[in-house]
Protein backbone atom coordinates (compact mmCIF):
# COMPACT_ATOMS: atom_id res chain seq x y z
CA UNK A 1 0.00 0.00 0.00
CA UNK A 2 1.65 3.14 -1.33
CA UNK A 3 2.34 5.68 0.76
CA UNK A 4 1.76 9.16 -0.75
CA UNK A 5 3.35 12.64 0.13
CA UNK A 6 1.39 15.67 0.70
CA UNK A 7 1.08 18.74 -1.21
CA UNK A 8 3.04 21.65 0.55
CA UNK A 9 1.64 24.88 -0.70
CA UNK A 10 -1.77 23.55 0.14
CA UNK A 11 -1.09 22.73 3.67
CA UNK A 12 1.28 26.00 4.06
CA UNK A 13 -1.90 27.52 3.29
CA UNK A 14 -4.13 25.55 5.82
CA UNK A 15 -1.28 26.64 8.25
CA UNK A 16 -2.00 30.30 7.45
CA UNK A 17 -5.31 30.04 7.76
CA UNK A 18 -4.78 28.65 11.27
CA UNK A 19 -2.47 30.94 12.52
CA UNK A 20 -3.98 33.87 11.00
CA UNK A 21 -7.85 33.77 11.25
CA UNK A 22 -8.47 30.98 14.00
CA UNK A 23 -9.28 32.65 17.33
CA UNK A 24 -7.59 30.45 19.90
CA UNK A 25 -7.54 30.72 23.51
CA UNK A 26 -11.42 32.16 23.52
CA UNK A 27 -14.73 31.41 23.56
CA UNK A 28 -17.43 32.93 21.52
CA UNK A 29 -20.02 34.56 23.86
CA UNK A 30 -22.64 37.02 23.37
CA UNK A 31 -21.58 37.97 20.08
CA UNK A 32 -18.09 38.54 20.73
CA UNK A 33 -14.84 36.28 21.45
CA UNK A 34 -13.86 35.60 24.81
CA UNK A 35 -10.30 35.26 26.24
CA UNK A 36 -10.30 31.86 28.10
CA UNK A 37 -7.39 32.27 30.74
CA UNK A 38 -4.75 29.58 31.98
CA UNK A 39 -6.47 27.72 34.88
CA UNK A 40 -6.12 23.92 36.32
CA UNK A 41 -9.26 22.09 36.42
CA UNK A 42 -10.46 20.43 39.60
CA UNK A 43 -9.27 16.96 38.11
CA UNK A 44 -5.44 19.00 38.26
CA UNK A 45 -5.44 18.91 34.80
CA UNK A 46 -4.18 22.24 32.61
CA UNK A 47 -7.21 23.64 30.56
CA UNK A 48 -4.43 23.72 27.55
CA UNK A 49 -5.62 21.90 24.40
CA UNK A 50 -2.97 20.63 21.67
CA UNK A 51 -4.88 20.45 18.24
CA UNK A 52 -3.23 17.91 16.20
CA UNK A 53 -2.38 16.84 12.21
CA UNK A 54 -3.32 13.45 11.96
CA UNK A 55 -1.03 12.74 9.06
CA UNK A 56 2.16 13.30 11.45
CA UNK A 57 0.72 13.11 14.35
CA UNK A 58 2.66 16.67 15.12
CA UNK A 59 0.89 19.44 17.29
CA UNK A 60 -0.68 22.15 14.91
CA UNK A 61 -1.68 24.45 17.40
CA UNK A 62 -2.79 24.89 21.33
CA UNK A 63 -5.55 26.57 22.46
CA UNK A 64 -6.94 26.70 26.21
CA UNK A 65 -10.60 24.99 26.42
CA UNK A 66 -13.88 26.77 28.75
CA UNK A 67 -14.67 26.12 31.93
CA UNK A 68 -18.22 25.86 33.31
CA UNK A 69 -18.12 29.58 34.55
CA UNK A 70 -17.80 30.03 30.64
CA UNK A 71 -21.16 28.22 30.02
CA UNK A 72 -22.84 30.45 32.98
CA UNK A 73 -21.83 33.53 31.02
CA UNK A 74 -23.58 31.53 27.71
CA UNK A 75 -26.62 30.77 29.24
CA UNK A 76 -27.20 34.16 30.42
CA UNK A 77 -26.17 35.36 26.95
CA UNK A 78 -29.05 32.76 25.52
CA UNK A 79 -31.58 32.94 27.59
CA UNK A 80 -31.43 37.46 27.51
CA UNK A 81 -31.42 36.76 23.18
CA UNK A 82 -33.91 33.88 23.10
CA UNK A 83 -36.90 36.00 23.41
CA UNK A 84 -35.90 38.56 20.30
CA UNK A 85 -34.83 35.67 18.38
CA UNK A 86 -37.78 33.59 18.83
CA UNK A 87 -40.13 36.58 17.82
CA UNK A 88 -37.97 37.11 14.97
CA UNK A 89 -39.67 36.64 11.70
CA UNK A 90 -39.12 33.49 9.06
CA UNK A 91 -37.71 35.51 6.67
CA UNK A 92 -35.19 36.99 9.09
CA UNK A 93 -33.69 33.83 10.78
CA UNK A 94 -33.63 32.31 6.78
CA UNK A 95 -31.83 35.29 5.59
CA UNK A 96 -29.29 34.44 8.72
CA UNK A 97 -29.04 30.73 7.54
CA UNK A 98 -28.27 31.87 4.27
CA UNK A 99 -26.11 34.60 5.07
CA UNK A 100 -23.93 31.71 7.33
CA UNK A 101 -24.06 29.63 3.61
CA UNK A 102 -22.66 32.12 1.49
CA UNK A 103 -20.27 33.05 4.16
CA UNK A 104 -18.76 29.30 3.85
CA UNK A 105 -19.30 29.52 0.11
CA UNK A 106 -16.84 32.41 -0.25
CA UNK A 107 -14.17 30.62 2.49
CA UNK A 108 -14.90 27.59 0.82
CA UNK A 109 -11.09 26.45 0.51
CA UNK A 110 -9.97 27.47 3.87
CA UNK A 111 -12.82 25.11 5.37
CA UNK A 112 -11.93 22.05 3.46
CA UNK A 113 -7.99 22.77 4.51
CA UNK A 114 -8.37 23.38 8.08
CA UNK A 115 -10.54 20.22 7.92
CA UNK A 116 -7.72 18.52 6.61
CA UNK A 117 -5.01 19.77 8.54
CA UNK A 118 -7.06 18.80 11.40
CA UNK A 119 -9.09 15.84 10.94
CA UNK A 120 -7.24 14.68 8.56
CA UNK A 121 -9.64 13.27 5.48
CA UNK A 122 -8.49 13.26 1.87
CA UNK A 123 -9.45 16.65 0.52
CA UNK A 124 -11.66 15.47 -2.01
CA UNK A 125 -14.07 14.05 1.29
CA UNK A 126 -13.58 17.12 3.01
CA UNK A 127 -14.99 19.13 0.25
CA UNK A 128 -18.03 16.84 0.27
CA UNK A 129 -18.20 17.97 3.99
CA UNK A 130 -18.11 21.62 3.14
CA UNK A 131 -20.49 21.78 0.65
CA UNK A 132 -22.96 19.28 2.86
CA UNK A 133 -22.80 21.80 5.27
CA UNK A 134 -23.79 24.82 3.35
CA UNK A 135 -26.77 22.82 1.78
CA UNK A 136 -28.10 22.22 4.97
CA UNK A 137 -28.02 25.77 6.12
CA UNK A 138 -29.99 26.40 2.92
CA UNK A 139 -32.10 23.96 3.30
CA UNK A 140 -33.66 24.81 6.41
CA UNK A 141 -33.82 28.90 5.31
CA UNK A 142 -36.01 27.10 2.60
CA UNK A 143 -38.12 24.89 5.05
CA UNK A 144 -39.15 27.22 7.41
CA UNK A 145 -40.03 29.97 5.09
CA UNK A 146 -42.28 27.14 3.71
CA UNK A 147 -44.10 25.90 6.79
CA UNK A 148 -47.31 27.98 7.95
CA UNK A 149 -47.49 29.68 10.47
CA UNK A 150 -50.80 28.71 11.44
CA UNK A 151 -52.53 25.61 9.97
CA UNK A 152 -56.29 24.51 10.18
CA UNK A 153 -56.69 20.98 12.30
CA UNK A 154 -60.16 20.66 11.61
CA UNK A 155 -63.62 22.38 12.11
CA UNK A 156 -65.98 21.06 14.45
CA UNK A 157 -69.89 20.85 13.72
CA UNK A 158 -70.30 22.74 16.67
CA UNK A 159 -68.53 25.53 14.68
CA UNK A 160 -65.38 25.51 16.52
CA UNK A 161 -61.89 25.28 15.14
CA UNK A 162 -58.83 23.70 15.68
CA UNK A 163 -55.63 25.75 14.98
CA UNK A 164 -51.85 24.41 14.86
CA UNK A 165 -48.88 26.25 15.59
CA UNK A 166 -45.61 25.98 16.39
CA UNK A 167 -42.47 27.51 19.13
CA UNK A 168 -38.88 27.32 19.43
CA UNK A 169 -38.14 24.83 22.11
CA UNK A 170 -35.80 27.51 23.98
CA UNK A 171 -32.04 27.33 24.78
CA UNK A 172 -30.35 24.54 23.08
CA UNK A 173 -27.14 22.40 24.05
CA UNK A 174 -25.51 21.50 20.84
CA UNK A 175 -22.61 18.95 21.55
CA UNK A 176 -21.08 17.71 17.66
CA UNK A 177 -18.13 14.80 17.67
CA UNK A 178 -14.96 15.20 15.50
CA UNK A 179 -15.55 13.19 13.16
CA UNK A 180 -17.29 15.34 10.52
CA UNK A 181 -16.69 18.94 11.56
CA UNK A 182 -19.26 21.51 10.36
CA UNK A 183 -21.23 19.07 8.87
CA UNK A 184 -22.74 17.47 12.38
CA UNK A 185 -22.96 21.24 13.44
CA UNK A 186 -25.01 22.43 10.69
CA UNK A 187 -27.28 19.55 11.16
CA UNK A 188 -28.21 20.99 14.47
CA UNK A 189 -27.39 24.46 14.30
CA UNK A 190 -29.38 24.98 11.47
CA UNK A 191 -32.78 23.49 11.93
CA UNK A 192 -32.40 24.87 16.00
CA UNK A 193 -32.11 28.57 14.49
CA UNK A 194 -34.59 28.28 11.86
CA UNK A 195 -36.55 27.20 14.39
CA UNK A 196 -36.10 30.34 16.61
CA UNK A 197 -33.58 28.68 19.21
CA UNK A 198 -30.68 30.22 20.86
CA UNK A 199 -27.63 28.17 21.31
CA UNK A 200 -24.89 26.95 23.25
CA UNK A 201 -22.66 24.94 20.87
CA UNK A 202 -20.06 23.00 22.17
CA UNK A 203 -17.76 21.24 19.45
CA UNK A 204 -15.43 18.31 19.61
CA UNK A 205 -11.88 19.54 21.16
CA UNK A 206 -9.96 17.81 18.48
CA UNK A 207 -11.05 19.31 15.84
CA UNK A 208 -11.75 23.06 16.71
CA UNK A 209 -10.03 24.54 13.92
CA UNK A 210 -12.56 24.50 11.24
CA UNK A 211 -15.38 24.46 13.74
CA UNK A 212 -14.03 27.64 15.24
CA UNK A 213 -14.22 29.84 11.86
CA UNK A 214 -17.75 30.16 12.61
CA UNK A 215 -17.43 32.13 15.33
CA UNK A 216 -15.91 34.78 12.79
CA UNK A 217 -19.00 34.05 10.20
CA UNK A 218 -21.67 34.69 12.45
CA UNK A 219 -19.54 38.56 13.41
CA UNK A 220 -19.17 38.96 9.55
CA UNK A 221 -23.05 38.53 8.85
CA UNK A 222 -24.08 40.27 12.39
CA UNK A 223 -25.95 37.40 14.13
CA UNK A 224 -27.82 38.92 16.88
CA UNK A 225 -25.37 38.35 19.97
CA UNK A 226 -26.25 35.51 21.98
CA UNK A 227 -28.08 33.51 19.73
CA UNK A 228 -24.89 31.39 19.24
CA UNK A 229 -22.74 31.01 21.46
CA UNK A 230 -19.32 28.33 21.10
CA UNK A 231 -17.77 26.60 23.80
CA UNK A 232 -14.15 24.80 23.17
CA UNK A 233 -14.35 22.73 26.06
CA UNK A 234 -14.19 19.24 27.42
CA UNK A 235 -16.05 17.05 29.13
CA UNK A 236 -16.40 20.06 31.91
CA UNK A 237 -18.25 21.73 29.86
CA UNK A 238 -20.40 19.23 28.28
CA UNK A 239 -22.22 18.16 31.63
CA UNK A 240 -22.42 22.02 32.90
CA UNK A 241 -24.75 22.77 29.91
CA UNK A 242 -26.80 19.42 30.13
CA UNK A 243 -27.38 19.92 33.76
CA UNK A 244 -27.86 23.39 33.36
CA UNK A 245 -31.56 23.92 34.71
CA UNK A 246 -32.22 27.05 32.09
CA UNK A 247 -31.16 24.48 29.00
CA UNK A 248 -34.71 23.28 27.33
CA UNK A 249 -33.09 20.91 25.00
CA UNK A 250 -29.81 19.01 24.86
CA UNK A 251 -28.69 17.38 21.64
CA UNK A 252 -25.32 15.10 21.23
CA UNK A 253 -24.15 13.17 18.54
CA UNK A 254 -21.23 10.95 19.84
CA UNK A 255 -20.29 7.55 21.72
CA UNK A 256 -22.78 5.23 23.59
CA UNK A 257 -20.74 5.63 26.79
CA UNK A 258 -20.81 9.56 26.75
CA UNK A 259 -24.50 9.47 25.44
CA UNK A 260 -25.91 7.35 28.16
CA UNK A 261 -24.27 9.90 30.71
CA UNK A 262 -25.81 12.85 28.79
CA UNK A 263 -29.15 10.63 29.31
CA UNK A 264 -28.75 10.67 32.74
CA UNK A 265 -27.43 14.04 33.38
CA UNK A 266 -30.74 15.80 30.75
CA UNK A 267 -33.50 13.96 32.91
CA UNK A 268 -33.08 16.35 35.65
CA UNK A 269 -35.71 18.97 35.12
CA UNK A 270 -36.83 16.71 32.12
CA UNK A 271 -35.30 18.64 29.18
CA UNK A 272 -36.26 17.68 25.28
CA UNK A 273 -33.53 14.98 24.02
CA UNK A 274 -31.86 14.26 20.98
CA UNK A 275 -29.20 11.39 20.89
CA UNK A 276 -27.33 10.71 17.67
CA UNK A 277 -25.12 7.54 18.98
CA UNK A 278 -23.48 4.20 17.99
CA UNK A 279 -23.81 2.53 14.91
CA UNK A 280 -22.65 -1.65 13.31
CA UNK A 281 -24.83 -1.42 10.13
CA UNK A 282 -24.88 -3.89 7.56
CA UNK A 283 -24.35 -4.11 4.34
CA UNK A 284 -26.41 -6.84 2.29
CA UNK A 285 -25.09 -8.24 -1.16
CA UNK A 286 -27.03 -10.12 -2.92
CA UNK A 287 -26.37 -13.31 -5.23
CA UNK A 288 -27.53 -11.21 -8.32
CA UNK A 289 -25.60 -8.58 -7.25
CA UNK A 290 -22.70 -6.75 -9.70
CA UNK A 291 -19.70 -7.97 -7.86
CA UNK A 292 -17.45 -5.18 -8.93
CA UNK A 293 -20.24 -2.39 -7.93
CA UNK A 294 -20.76 -4.10 -4.57
CA UNK A 295 -17.15 -4.03 -4.20
CA UNK A 296 -17.08 -0.37 -4.70
CA UNK A 297 -20.02 0.18 -2.69
CA UNK A 298 -18.54 -2.42 0.36
CA UNK A 299 -15.08 -0.28 0.03
CA UNK A 300 -16.93 3.30 0.30
CA UNK A 301 -19.28 2.24 3.10
CA UNK A 302 -16.37 1.49 5.37
CA UNK A 303 -13.18 3.23 4.49
CA UNK A 304 -14.76 6.24 3.76
CA UNK A 305 -13.52 8.49 6.34
CA UNK A 306 -10.98 5.51 7.12
CA UNK A 307 -13.74 4.41 8.99
CA UNK A 308 -15.13 6.80 11.29
CA UNK A 309 -18.40 7.32 10.29
CA UNK A 310 -21.32 6.17 12.73
CA UNK A 311 -23.35 4.70 9.58
CA UNK A 312 -20.01 2.94 8.28
CA UNK A 313 -21.11 -0.17 7.03
CA UNK A 314 -18.82 -2.66 8.87
CA UNK A 315 -20.91 -5.73 8.45
CA UNK A 316 -20.59 -7.38 5.51
CA UNK A 317 -23.40 -10.11 4.84
CA UNK A 318 -22.85 -11.47 1.12
CA UNK A 319 -24.64 -14.51 -0.41
CA UNK A 320 -22.16 -17.59 -0.76
CA UNK A 321 -23.05 -18.05 -4.36
CA UNK A 322 -20.73 -15.32 -5.07
CA UNK A 323 -18.70 -14.62 -1.47
CA UNK A 324 -15.58 -16.27 -2.95
CA UNK A 325 -15.36 -14.48 -6.18
CA UNK A 326 -16.52 -10.80 -4.31
CA UNK A 327 -13.87 -11.76 -1.87
CA UNK A 328 -11.07 -12.59 -4.24
CA UNK A 329 -12.07 -8.84 -5.86
CA UNK A 330 -12.42 -6.72 -2.75
CA UNK A 331 -9.10 -7.84 -1.58
CA UNK A 332 -7.52 -6.28 -4.85
CA UNK A 333 -9.50 -3.57 -4.73
CA UNK A 334 -8.74 -2.86 -0.72
CA UNK A 335 -5.23 -3.44 -1.18
CA UNK A 336 -5.31 -1.03 -4.37
CA UNK A 337 -6.01 2.08 -2.28
CA UNK A 338 -4.04 5.07 -1.97
CA UNK A 339 -3.47 5.81 1.58
CA UNK A 340 -1.52 8.78 2.90
CA UNK A 341 -2.05 12.95 3.48
CA UNK A 342 -5.19 14.25 2.90
CA UNK A 343 -3.72 17.05 1.20
CA UNK A 344 -2.57 14.57 -1.74
CA UNK A 345 -5.35 14.47 -4.10
CA UNK A 346 -4.45 10.91 -5.30
CA UNK A 347 -5.50 10.07 -1.46
CA UNK A 348 -8.30 7.69 -0.87
CA UNK A 349 -8.13 6.94 2.71
CA UNK A 350 -6.04 9.66 4.85
CA UNK A 351 -4.96 8.46 8.97
CA UNK A 352 -7.68 8.11 12.14
CA UNK A 353 -8.07 11.50 13.51
CA UNK A 354 -6.17 11.24 16.61
CA UNK A 355 -3.77 8.48 19.04
CA UNK A 356 -6.43 8.04 20.88
CA UNK A 357 -8.12 6.53 18.03
CA UNK A 358 -5.07 4.51 16.53
CA UNK A 359 -4.93 3.40 20.04
CA UNK A 360 -8.85 2.20 19.84
CA UNK A 361 -8.30 -0.08 16.28
CA UNK A 362 -5.26 -1.42 17.42
CA UNK A 363 -7.02 -3.42 20.31
CA UNK A 364 -9.77 -4.39 18.02
CA UNK A 365 -6.72 -5.96 15.77
CA UNK A 366 -5.53 -7.70 19.51
CA UNK A 367 -9.00 -8.64 19.48
CA UNK A 368 -9.00 -10.16 15.87
CA UNK A 369 -6.02 -12.05 16.85
CA UNK A 370 -6.85 -13.81 20.19
CA UNK A 371 -10.32 -14.59 18.39
CA UNK A 372 -7.95 -16.21 15.11
CA UNK A 373 -9.98 -14.76 13.14
CA UNK A 374 -9.49 -14.82 9.51
CA UNK A 375 -8.03 -11.99 8.12
CA UNK A 376 -8.51 -11.11 4.34
CA UNK A 377 -6.15 -8.13 4.22
CA UNK A 378 -4.70 -5.60 6.70
CA UNK A 379 -4.92 -5.77 10.62
CA UNK A 380 -2.17 -4.08 10.93
CA UNK A 381 -0.85 -0.56 11.99
CA UNK A 382 1.12 1.31 8.89
CA UNK A 383 4.82 1.76 10.02
CA UNK A 384 4.81 5.68 9.16
CA UNK A 385 4.77 8.76 11.24
CA UNK A 386 1.00 9.97 11.84
CA UNK A 387 -1.78 7.87 12.87
CA UNK A 388 -2.05 5.40 9.54
CA UNK A 389 -3.71 1.42 9.54
CA UNK A 390 -4.19 -0.86 6.87
CA UNK A 391 -7.62 -1.08 5.46
CA UNK A 392 -8.73 -3.99 7.08
CA UNK A 393 -11.23 -7.11 6.24
CA UNK A 394 -12.19 -10.29 7.99
CA UNK A 395 -13.59 -13.46 6.58
CA UNK A 396 -16.23 -15.61 8.10
CA UNK A 397 -16.76 -13.69 11.57
CA UNK A 398 -19.02 -15.40 13.87
CA UNK A 399 -22.00 -13.41 16.04
CA UNK A 400 -20.21 -14.00 18.84
CA UNK A 401 -17.10 -12.08 18.06
CA UNK A 402 -16.27 -8.78 19.86
CA UNK A 403 -15.89 -7.19 16.12
CA UNK A 404 -19.18 -8.43 14.98
CA UNK A 405 -21.11 -6.78 17.97
CA UNK A 406 -18.77 -3.69 18.76
CA UNK A 407 -18.01 -0.42 17.18
CA UNK A 408 -14.69 -0.22 15.77
CA UNK A 409 -15.00 3.06 14.27
CA UNK A 410 -12.06 2.56 12.15
CA UNK A 411 -11.95 0.98 8.89
CA UNK A 412 -12.45 -2.66 9.97
CA UNK A 413 -15.01 -4.83 7.73
CA UNK A 414 -16.27 -7.98 9.63
CA UNK A 415 -17.93 -10.31 7.30
CA UNK A 416 -20.13 -13.59 7.24
CA UNK A 417 -22.41 -15.32 4.39
CA UNK A 418 -25.84 -16.34 4.20
CA UNK A 419 -27.93 -18.38 1.84
CA UNK A 420 -31.71 -17.11 1.58
CA UNK A 421 -33.02 -13.35 2.08
CA UNK A 422 -34.65 -14.70 5.53
CA UNK A 423 -31.17 -15.56 7.10
CA UNK A 424 -29.41 -11.95 5.13
CA UNK A 425 -32.13 -10.09 7.00
CA UNK A 426 -31.53 -11.83 10.52
CA UNK A 427 -28.05 -11.38 10.46
CA UNK A 428 -28.46 -7.95 9.13
CA UNK A 429 -30.61 -7.20 12.26
CA UNK A 430 -27.88 -8.48 14.85
CA UNK A 431 -26.55 -6.31 16.55
CA UNK A 432 -27.72 -4.07 19.43
CA UNK A 433 -27.39 -0.93 16.74
CA UNK A 434 -29.86 0.25 14.08
CA UNK A 435 -28.80 3.41 12.31
CA UNK A 436 -27.61 2.57 8.71
CA UNK A 437 -27.98 -0.10 6.08
CA UNK A 438 -26.98 -1.04 2.41
CA UNK A 439 -28.52 -3.87 0.04
CA UNK A 440 -27.06 -4.27 -3.25
CA UNK A 441 -29.32 -6.34 -5.47
CA UNK A 442 -30.20 -6.40 -9.46
CA UNK A 443 -33.98 -6.77 -8.17
CA UNK A 444 -35.27 -3.37 -6.57
CA UNK A 445 -38.51 -4.66 -5.22
CA UNK A 446 -36.78 -7.86 -3.70
CA UNK A 447 -34.44 -4.97 -2.17
CA UNK A 448 -37.46 -3.02 -0.96
CA UNK A 449 -39.08 -5.76 0.91
CA UNK A 450 -35.57 -6.75 2.08
CA UNK A 451 -35.33 -2.79 3.29
CA UNK A 452 -38.94 -2.85 5.05
CA UNK A 453 -37.45 -5.65 7.32
CA UNK A 454 -34.46 -4.28 8.37
CA UNK A 455 -34.41 -2.58 11.35
CA UNK A 456 -32.34 0.85 10.34
CA UNK A 457 -33.32 4.51 10.19
CA UNK A 458 -31.48 4.85 6.61
CA UNK A 459 -31.17 2.39 3.86
CA UNK A 460 -29.20 2.26 0.61
CA UNK A 461 -30.64 0.51 -2.25
CA UNK A 462 -27.41 0.04 -4.65
CA UNK A 463 -25.87 3.38 -3.78
CA UNK A 464 -23.04 5.15 -1.78
CA UNK A 465 -23.69 6.65 1.62
CA UNK A 466 -25.44 9.74 0.24
CA UNK A 467 -26.96 11.72 3.03
CA UNK A 468 -29.39 14.30 1.64
CA UNK A 469 -30.49 17.67 4.00
CA UNK A 470 -34.51 16.23 2.90
CA UNK A 471 -33.59 13.20 4.76
CA UNK A 472 -34.48 12.09 8.08
CA UNK A 473 -31.59 10.93 10.15
CA UNK A 474 -31.59 8.61 12.79
CA UNK A 475 -31.81 5.18 14.26
CA UNK A 476 -33.31 2.69 16.13
CA UNK A 477 -32.26 0.67 19.00
CA UNK A 478 -28.84 2.10 20.77
CA UNK A 479 -28.29 4.12 17.36
CA UNK A 480 -30.22 7.05 19.59
CA UNK A 481 -33.32 8.70 19.94
CA UNK A 482 -34.98 11.43 17.73
CA UNK A 483 -34.13 12.20 14.36
CA UNK A 484 -31.98 14.83 12.49
CA UNK A 485 -32.71 16.66 9.49
CA UNK A 486 -35.39 16.90 6.62
CA UNK A 487 -38.73 18.04 8.37
CA UNK A 488 -38.15 15.88 11.67
CA UNK A 489 -34.71 17.88 12.52
CA UNK A 490 -37.05 21.11 12.53
CA UNK A 491 -39.68 19.03 14.87
CA UNK A 492 -37.01 18.65 16.84
CA UNK A 493 -36.47 22.37 17.92
CA UNK A 494 -40.03 23.06 17.86
CA UNK A 495 -43.04 22.36 20.19
CA UNK A 496 -46.53 22.08 17.95
CA UNK A 497 -49.08 24.71 19.95
CA UNK A 498 -52.67 24.50 19.49
CA UNK A 499 -55.30 26.56 19.67
CA UNK A 500 -59.15 26.26 19.87
CA UNK A 501 -61.53 28.93 19.24
CA UNK A 502 -65.26 29.62 17.65
CA UNK A 503 -65.49 30.24 13.93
Amino acid sequence: MEMLNSTDLTRETAIQTAQNEVVLNAAYINGDWVTIEASVTDSNHSNIQALYDPNSGEVIATTRLCTSAHVEQAVEAADEALAGWSQASVSERARYLNAIADSMEQQFDKLVGLSVLNNGKPIEEAKIDVGDAIACYRYYANLITEQATWSKVSTLESGIRLLKTYSPVGICALITPWNFPMVTTSWKLAPALAAGCTVLLKPSEVTLLPELMLGNILSEIGLPKGVVNILPGAAEVGTAMTSHPLIDKVSFTGSNVVGEKVMVQAAKGIKDISLELGGKSAIVVCADADIDYACDLIIGGIFTNAGQICSATSRLVVHQDIAEQLFDTLKVKTESLQIGDGFATETQMGPLVSEQQLNQVKKFFDVATAENLDCLTGGELLEVSGYFVAPTVYTNVPATSQLWMEEVFGPVLVSTTFTNDAEAIRLANDSKFALAATIVSADETAALEMALQIKAGHIWINEQQIVLPEAGWGGFKQSGIGRELGGDGLSAYQKSKHVLLTD
